[in-house]
């Protein structure tokens, strides 16, 4: 082949080189343009969803700004069951109530002795709500409805081996354990040993803090509660609530298979995967320790008074004042209560008639228990003792709950509770059984911050809520 020859193949070979890099170029100019217009697009979604993880949740599951508007409230009786002697009963019935336009959410347990029976003085074991479980889950749920006038449609019934599974799945969950827990069961296998004390609990551990009611020598929850179930439905509410949180953490976002495998294994459930994903984006949002939790109110009666068995009789008067209060708050109701979440930035005043300053309090003095102990108002230890008080710790610090237990503490305050809770920025005072509002400035003055608030529904059966943020120094 000549040398002209060989050169015009070489430019000829060039040219179809540079064609296709051409092509090349314009393709992926195209592909990066798609690329930003998608982003865009998602973007402009995003923001009109209502923005952060919410906003790219709710468009990634195609929704729009009108989707949120249509949603009401979501209500699950949730169940727990456990074997007794090769026997299913529901250890725990929950009505479990989110509204994603409020962020509002609640837990409602009912005691598990409730009688559903006719007469309560002739009554078996089959006439406790517990018990018609064995029947079918559907009958418990027309008769939790019965009993409160709602109109729950779902159930979810949730295997105890669900919750031990879930639990090791995600490394274990963070719980104060509120009382020293020493009871064996030979006959249901059960052994349940545990210490008072913030600390990390397994599968086992768990199942033991959920299902213990009383030790070995007949003594209960310290002194809490008139008896044993009360003690126990509270560390349910409390412990079910802790784990959603930390299930939810970022860490744990590769394990999701694992948990959706674990739902499929051990949950029955009437309620289908498309109607609960509408919720998840704005369940995002919630704050964990601003759920309203409460028992149906009334007492237990038995054979002391007459009765075949122990059983639970509810209040109905009671009851439709918690119903209303839980579930059928008005919009000006709302206006004037409170429903306490850690970003509120204004407080309400408590239903006495002292004045209070609504104005959040940011101060960089030192809160060393010694410092904090030494407050101006006038308020004895004999008083301070009957201020029941839980902390839930969201500034992320060991240290600051520590410190506010020693100062409280030190002033002769009673803490029935003190666990974590998600992250939050403001320290809030949350009075929730309208104990004098000088409790509350005594508290604010000892901590040096915080936003005072009310909240008529109690959460676990104290008079006062402590939320720490990270405004505590």
């Amino acid at each position: 082949m000549s040398k002209e020859a060989n050169n015009k193949r070489k430019q000829e070979k060039s040219k179809k080189v540079k064609k296709k890099s051409g092509i090349l170029k314009k393709i992926l100019i195209f592909l990066i343009v798609l690329l930003i217009l998608i982003a865009g697009f998602i973007a402009y979604k995003t923001q009109k969803n209502g923005g952060g993880m919410q906003g790219l949740l709710s468009t990634l599951v195609g929704h729009n700004e009108e989707t949120l508007k249509n949603l009401k409230p979501l209500q699950i009786l949730l169940m727990g069951v456990s074997t007794d002697l090769d026997t299913k009963l529901t250890d725990t019935i929950i009505v479990g109530t989110y509204d994603p336009q409020t962020q509002k959410a609640s837990l409602l347990s009912i005691p598990r002795d409730t009688f559903v029976g006719k007469n309560i003085k002739t009554g078996t074991g089959s006439d406790k709500i517990n018990a018609l479980y064995q029947k079918s889950p559907t009958k418990t749920l027309e008769k939790v409805n019965e009993i409160t006038g709602l109109d729950i449609k779902y159930y979810m019934v949730i295997d105890n081996q669900a919750l031990i599974k879930l639990v090791d799945i995600i490394g274990g969950v963070e719980f104060y354990v509120p009382d020293n827990m020493n009871y064996d069961d030979p006959t249901q296998n059960l052994h349940i040993h545990l210490k008072k004390g913030l600390q990390v609990l397994d599968g086992d551990k768990a199942e033991q803090l959920v299902r213990f009611r009383k030790n070995n020598n007949g003594t209960t929850y310290s002194g809490e509660h008139e008896k044993d179930d009360f003690g126990r439905m509270e560390t349910q509410r409390d412990f079910i609530i802790e784990t959603a949180k930390q299930t939810i953490q970022a860490k744990n976002i590769f394990k999701v298979k694992e948990i959706i495998d674990l739902m499929y294994e051990y949950v029955e459930t009437n309620i289908s995967i498309s109607a609960i994903k509408d919720y998840v984006p704005y369940a995002v949002n919630l704050d964990m320790s601003s759920i309203q939790t409460a028992t149906l109110p009334g007492e237990a009666v038995g054979p002391d008074r007459g009765y075949p068995l122990w059983f639970f009789e509810v209040d109905k008067s009671k009851l439709k004042e918690l119903i209303d209060e839980l579930y059928n708050t008005t919009e000006e109701d709302e206006s004037n209560t409170s429903n306490t979440t850690s970003n509120n930035n204004t407080t309400t005043n408590s239903s006495s008639n002292t004045s209070k300053d609504n104005t959040t309090t940011n101060t960089t003095t030192s809160n060393s228990s010694s410092e904090n102990s030494s407050s101006s108002t006038t308020i004895s230890k004999t008083e301070a003792a009957k201020v029941k008080i839980e902390i839930l710790n969201g500034s992320g610090s060991s240290k600051a709950l520590t410190e506010i237990k020693e100062a409280l503490t030190k002033k002769g305050y009673k803490i029935s509770r003190a666990t974590n809770t998600t992250a939050t920025s403001k320290t809030t005072i949350i009075n929730k059984t309208g104990v004098d509002s000088k409790f509350e400035k005594d508290i604010k003055e000892i901590l040096s911050v915080g936003n005072i608030s009310t909240s008529s529904v109690s959460s676990s059966n104290v008079d006062i809520t402590i939320i720490i943020g990270n405004d505590y120094k």
